[in-house]
């Protein structure tokens, strides 16, 4: 608890000063509050509380995400929002069942046991993007604007991550969404064309390497998950800062659309870089020393298709986030655009989390000191720098090749659908039935049974007026009214009951007479 409230603590100081330009109250008050509820969930004490910031953190969150006010950060918005609510709906029921079962809302660990544990594990696995509840990420986080992202990066899936660490340590199911969530979303990443969709897919390869942590479940293990979700946090901050930074200067974001930027934006293309070093493990940067941490887990528990599959994702990570962001964004083919510098309050955000991903990297002892577990790994072993630089130089040179050979994929103008597409073609198809068919069925039950009460209420309403005129043109003909002055008298009661413009005493008179008149026949 107290080293990812460091971190978003952290984290909260830098996205404020990134947005500082910005003249927006909903962007401000929404992240403020979004930093503060994730607090608030990684220090709870009860799964109540936890409850509570949990649902806030998702409101506020899907304010940032419609900051933009376009059409398209609207329609995420509205996906996001729908998608987390289910997820807490998820959280609360097993909440609900795990205090019932155990009589304490006490916050603890919990592991894979019955039915209530299962509905914990997929709400919070949802918030982390686990495959294959994955697909909210890189449909939303890209529509946020150039600051709200930075916001966004940093907080969601990383509360979730934590909740794993403390609830589900030692799950194996955790090591196979992991070494999915490492190698699936690199394949997107390469074919992406958004830079902003390209770091989120990126985002998820990290956390899946959290994950497979998470499932190992031994102290070193452990001890990488939360030290690179620490890293990670910091330095996708760095990229996705870099990126929103392009996007206000220059409006665009796409490969296609952007290059030759390093010429008038010199100070952010280092920034960039050294994010992009560090997410890739390179030696002297912050990566290197939290994720190496869990593929040595790997190693010394002999899962060897773990270990393989990780090592595939770290070469990986060198393709499309190492090189691809900084090389398509800053270099590549030169688009003609002469961007200045963002303003200087972005460059000293960027310029504090660049230092703090060297640093890490450099003087790593002060965040082992900080993890759960005593610490006992080396990082800089001859071992790890050579194996490390040996993926790093094979990354670096298959992406060269394919770029010169022309078989790289080609950047062009379109949209990959992931597993949003079950929501953007059949939620649309499933809405047209219901709509069709239940509304159809609303429609024609309406027509039916509001026919039949108008009736049946016209029909006493009528029923009333002859009953009154039966007893009132009795009396009448007592006192002797007849004839012409009969009839409009018949005529005006009628009219009046009918239009309910009676006085009130007559209308008690009426009641009581009809009463007496059943008593009578009874």
């Amino acid at each position: 608890s107290i080293i990812f409230s460091y971190v978003f603590t952290i984290m909260a100081f830098l996205g404020v000063l990134f947005a500082l330009q910005v003249k927006d109250n909903l962007q401000h008050v929404s992240g403020l509050i979004y930093a503060g509820s994730t607090l608030g969930v990684v220090l709870a004490g009860d799964f109540l509380s936890l409850y509570l910031f949990w649902e806030v953190m998702a409101v506020s969150s899907t304010f940032l995400i419609i900051a933009s006010r376009t059409k398209a950060s609207k329609e995420a918005g509205f996906r996001y929002i729908l998608v987390h609510l289910i997820g807490g709906l998820f959280l609360l029921a097993g909440i609900v069942l795990y205090a019932q079962k155990n009589g304490t809302l006490a916050f603890d660990y919990i592991g894979l046991t019955g039915i209530e544990s299962y509905l914990i594990f997929i709400g919070i696995a949802l918030n982390a993007a686990a495959i294959p509840l994955h697909a909210w990420l890189p449909d939303a986080y890209p529509m946020g604007t150039p600051t709200s992202t930075v916001f966004l990066s940093a907080f969601t899936t990383k509360s979730a991550v934590y909740l794993l660490i403390r609830t589900f340590p030692g799950a194996d199911v955790l090591i196979i969404i992991g070494g999915l969530m490492v190698s699936l979303p690199i394949f997107y990443a390469v074919l992406e064309n958004d830079i902003r969709r390209v770091l989120s897919y990126s985002l998820m390869n990290q956390v899946g390497f959290m994950l497979v942590g998470i499932g190992i479940g031994t102290d070193l293990a452990l001890n990488g998950a939360v030290a690179h979700a620490f890293c990670h946090i910091i330095y996708k901050a760095l990229l996705f800062m870099a990126a929103g930074s392009v996007l206000q200067m220059t409006g665009k974001i796409k490969c296609t659309e952007i290059g030759g930027l390093y010429k008038t934006m010199p100070i952010t293309c280092l920034f960039c870089m050294i994010g992009a070093a560090s997410i890739s493990a390179f030696p002297l940067f912050s990566g290197f020393v939290s994720k190496s941490m869990i593929i040595s887990a790997s190693a010394h528990e002999k899962i060897f298709l773990i270990w393989l599959v990780l090592q595939f994702a770290s070469t990986g990570v060198v393709d499309h986030a190492g090189i691809k962001v900084p090389f398509f964004t800053f270099f590549g083919h030169d688009s003609g655009i002469r961007a200045k510098e963002p303003p200087l309050n972005m460059l000293f955000a960027m310029g504090i989390a660049a230092f703090l991903c060297v640093g890490l990297g450099v003087y790593y002892q002060p965040l082992y000191n900080l993890l759960p577990f005593p610490v006992h790994y080396v990082p800089y072993t001859g071992a790890h720098v050579v194996g490390q630089l040996q993926l790093l130089l094979f990354g670096a040179l298959a992406f060269t090749l394919l770029i010169l050979s022309g078989y790289y994929v080609p950047e062009v103008k379109s949209r990959n659908l992931d597993a949003d597409w079950t929501y953007r073609r059949l939620g649309r198809l499933a809405y047209g039935v219901l709509d069709n068919g239940l509304n159809t069925i609303n429609r024609v039950s309406e027509r039916v049974l509001m026919g039949c009460v108008k009736g049946v209420s016209a029909f006493f309403h009528r029923f009333a007026a002859h009953i009154a005129l039966f007893v009132m043109v009795n009396i009448w003909l007592l006192i002797g009214i007849r004839d012409k002055h009969l009839e409009i008298k018949k005529h005006q009661l009628y009219n009046d009951i009918i239009d309910s413009t009676l006085p009130a005493g007559v209308g008690a008179a009426a009641a009581i007479s009809f009463i007496i008149f059943l008593y009578i026949l009874i």
